[in-house]
């Protein structure tokens, strides 16, 4: 019987998968939404009542996992770098000329490729077997979104026929411009800000905490690469293109392989006059010499393979005139000064709106209320203003407003900062970020507060102050999306268990520019009591170690705010630590900068910071010549190499452990 079922199972995954490639890999659907909904509920049925053959490769694995706290970094294969830019043909003639030298006359041909205006990520495979996914990063770092990238439906979970058991497949994720439109008119319905463009929407979707919002967002991943420990198994780039296909793969269609540089500026200008047409934004065209063996001896630069390069197309830009100007509040308090345009295509796309980013922006452009200007869009939906055309007879000059247009709280320009801010913590607009450091495990550590929890919170006008987080009760939890009782319960314990935090965390999570962990120490140590603290003048504040005119200048401008101070008062009246005894350090790591990375066996990271701190020892976030160890765990990344390349000292945690004794 047994047998029976397992053969089934795998029969209905067989069908969803081959469903799959059609609909989201070929494009050519052979079956209704309705009839892939009835087998998929089918495969789900027998998948829950047979747990036993349970697989992650299963088509109903795509749906996600839970909410997770962060991603991981992972050190990637093999350093996936960046291309050189061609700005121009004369910059490309030039490109050609270089690689037809190095070649020496050798026959050779280019594979010319779309860019694809979205975000590279490196998909791996275990024995034909879908396992992890990892963003770009820096190239050599990325992050951990195997989760979220699972849910990408032109990720095959199975690869087709591969004779490698070890590969990995990197491409570009991307949401084309139709999805792209839909997930905004639904962002707009829910008063949620758009996102600025499909590149943005693309990398918000994969970098989310929770797989299920990733999901539910329309994007691809269209595969470019193939590796096998880190290199090329194949002789030429266009058959690595095909293997792609053939393992299940979505590749660009539109791509052409060249003979030479006369039909590879034929190929460019062909799209760039029918990028429109297309249903994704491309920025541009690709151009890779063909062959492995002539890659290799082309080789690279520190930045960029020799053998390709990205011709980018130029933005596209239009004539308007500015009707008004407006300032919007962003999630950090900044206002953004915002150009509302006679409405104007450019590129198909019609455009209403323009970010003039700060006051100084605006005076450099000179622009007023009532100029006909130029725009620019480069695949945004919001484009920038590049310059005033004609000056409006009746213009009218931009002022940033006293108080903020959100809450009426007090607005701010520090000395050497070029955006003005809304300075009240507890301003609608920056609330949900606000609650999220507040939340977070360096500060408050209230676990379970994660973002879809907060978004929730914030949306239904339930929490409108980060002291209204001290009032919540399970009940009213309960009534939200994916909170059942004993999730309700653990968030209210936390809550309540981080009433104990010190008052440097309080500090902290209070969201004091250049006020953070370090010199949130430092404060409570030099005074003792937040009331203290928010008293002190200018000169007082400077006395303690580190802090300067600007944090004390940041302080003061704080806490003169009235409505951070009535955010103060509830904070007291919720119970929170406003009392702090001076620690005293054993002094055995005194004048030691320490660095931490990775995940230790039995501390967390803030575990071994404090008792670093305890002994005397100060920790950094960054790795130089002054550094005195790098505490290293699983999965060290980065720093890790930077702390051997400058010779710093490295050390396990028993190795910290035995520092801390002495």
């Amino acid at each position: 019987m047994s047998e029976t079922v397992a053969k089934r199972i795998e029969q209905l995954r067989e069908t969803l998968r081959r469903h799959e490639y059609l609909y989201y890999v070929a494009d050519s659907p052979e079956i209704s939404d309705a009839e892939y909904d009835r087998i998929m509920r089918d495969l789900q049925q027998l998948e829950q009542a047979n747990p036993q053959f349970a697989t992650a490769d299963s088509p109903t694995q795509r749906v996600g996992g839970a909410p997770r706290e962060g991603f991981l970094k992972v050190m990637h294969s093999a350093p996936m770098l960046s291309l050189d830019n061609a700005l121009n043909e004369t910059e490309l003639r030039a490109w050609d000329a270089r690689v037809r030298d190095h070649l020496d006359s050798e026959p050779f041909r280019y594979v010319a490729e779309l860019k694809l205006d979205g975000l590279s990520m490196a998909t791996h495979f275990l024995e034909g077997k879908f396992s992890r996914a990892v963003t770009r990063g820096d190239g050599r770092v990325g992050e951990d979104v195997t989760e979220n990238a699972r849910t990408i439906r032109s990720i095959p979970l199975k690869a087709r026929d591969s004779k490698w058991s070890e590969f990995e497949a990197r491409g570009e994720v991307v949401m084309n411009r139709h999805g792209f439109e839909r997930l905004n008119s639904e962002r707009e319905l829910q008063g949620q800000p758009r996102f600025a463009n499909p590149r943005n929407a693309a990398a918000g979707s994969l970098r989310v905490l929770e797989p299920t919002i990733t999901a539910s967002r329309p994007l691809e991943f269209y595969s470019y690469s193939l590796l096998v420990k880190g290199q090329p198994p194949l002789d030429s780039h266009w058959e690595t293109l095909e293997k792609l296909s053939d393992l299940g793969f979505k590749v660009n269609s539109t791509r052409a392989v060249c003979g030479g540089l006369d039909e590879l500026m034929a190929f460019c200008r062909k799209w760039e006059e029918g990028r429109d047409t297309l249903p994704y934004e491309i920025d541009g065209v690709v151009a890779k010499v063909d062959s492995r063996r002539q890659q290799e001896s082309l080789g690279y630069t520190s930045k960029a393979p020799r053998w390709a390069i990205a011709f980018k197309y130029p933005a596209r830009q239009a004539e308007t005139q500015v009707e008004g100007i407006e300032v919007q509040v962003g999630r950090t308090g900044a206002l953004t000064p915002v150009a509302h345009l006679k409405p104007v295509a450019v590129s198909g796309v019609m455009v209403s709106r323009a970010t003039l980013h700060n006051e100084d922006e605006v005076e450099r452009l000179g622009v007023q209320i009532g100029d006909t200007i130029v725009i620019e869009r480069s695949g945004d939906v919001i484009p920038k203003v590049i310059r005033v055309k004609v000056e409006g007879e009746n213009r009218r000059p931009f002022r940033m407003p006293k108080s903020c247009p959100v809450c009426s709280g007090d607005i701010v320009r520090e000395p050497g900062e070029a955006a003005s801010r809304c300075i009240n913590t507890n301003c609608p607009a920056r609330l949900r970020e606000s609650v999220l450091h507040f939340a977070a495990r360096s500060v408050m550590n209230i676990d379970g507060m994660g973002e879809s929890l907060v978004n929730q919170l914030v949306e239904n006008k339930i929490v409108r102050s980060v002291a209204d987080l001290y009032e919540l009760t399970a009940e009213k939890l309960m009534e939200l999306e994916r909170m059942g009782r004993k999730s309700a319960d653990r968030v209210i314990q936390n809550i309540d268990a981080s009433r104990k935090q010190p008052l440097p965390r309080v500090l902290n999570g209070l969201g004091i520019p250049f006020v953070g962990e370090r010199t949130a120490t430092i404060l409570a140590d030099t005074f003792g009591h937040l009331d203290t603290i928010r008293d002190a003048d200018m000169e007082t504040l400077q006395a303690a170690q580190e802090v300067g005119p600007k944090v004390a200048h940041s302080i003061r401008r704080f806490f003169d705010e009235s409505h951070n101070r009535e955010l103060v008062e509830r904070l007291r009246a919720a119970g929170l630590q406003f009392e702090h005894v001076k620690r005293k350090t054993a002094g055995t790591l005194a004048g030691k900068t320490f660095v931490l990375t990775g995940t230790l066996p039995e501390w967390s990271r803030e575990e071994a910071k404090e008792r670093i701190e305890l002994a005397g020892g100060k920790v950094s976030g960054s790795v130089s010549k002054k550094t005195s160890y790098v505490v290293a765990g699983e999965d060290a990344g980065s720093k890790l190499d930077k702390a051997r390349e400058l010779g710093v000292k490295i050390l396990d945690e028993a190795g910290l452990r035995e520092l801390l004794k002495g």
